[in-house]
Order: structure tokens, then sequence, then C-alpha cells
């Protein structure tokens, strides 16, 4: 069971993903099926391109929330790799940002079944 807190900024990140489902939807509902089917939604939502990439816009997201932020994407990545395995998201806030709803964003497909095609 993971242990970090994703919280933070959960809404906004939930509101962007169903956005991007819907644009993939209109762009092309079987594009979208065999997204869903191969695992692969998640990549091309929160992997393929950057949620934030201005560093001031990016301190500003993250706020008094920075350290909480820190922790919950250091214990992703040592629950999921053992280790931090960019150092660098430490002091990027955009790395940090794009990173963090990276994690949120993987927490969020895996609860809404119509997302995923977990076996």
């Amino acid at each position: 069971m993971e242990q970090w807190d994703t919280s933070y900024k959960r809404a906004e990140i939930k509101k962007f993903l169903y956005e991007r489902v819907k644009e993939l939807k209109e762009y092309s509902k079987d594009e979208f099926k065999t997204l869903v089917r191969d695992n692969e939604l998640h990549n091309e939502i929160f992997n393929t391109d950057y949620y934030m990439v201005y560093t001031g816009e990016c301190e500003e997201w993250l706020g008094d929330h920075v350290f909480e932020v820190i922790r919950t994407v250091q214990e992703y990545e040592e629950f999921q790799f053992g280790e931090l395995t960019d150092k660098e998201v430490l002091t990027d806030p955009c790395k940090l940002v794009n990173m963090y709803v990276y994690i949120v964003g993987e927490e969020l497909i895996s609860e809404d079944p119509k997302l995923h095609n977990y076996s």
C-alpha cells in the first residue's frame, strides 16, 4: 500500500486528467480504447508532455507545499525503484511538479476502472 500523500492539488490534477481523456476520445475513440487496453493512457497523458514548464509557475504552484511534494516524490521513488532515480528533481521546481503530477495521475487512473485494463 502506498504511504505517500497525494492530496495536494489532487482535484486540479484530476480535472486535467479528465480534460485530456475527453480530448483523446474526441480525437479518436479507437485510439483512446487502445491506450486503455494497452495500459498506456497514463503514459500518454502524464509522460509525453509537461504539466508545467516555467520555473516561476512551478514555484508558485508548489507554494508552501514544496517539502510535502518533495517527500511524496522521494517516498514514491524509493518504493518503486529502491532509490531516488533523479536527484535533480529535488532542486528543479519543474521536474518536481511534473513528477508529482505523474504520481498523482498514476493513482487517479488506477482508481477509475474505465481508464485502465489491469487484469
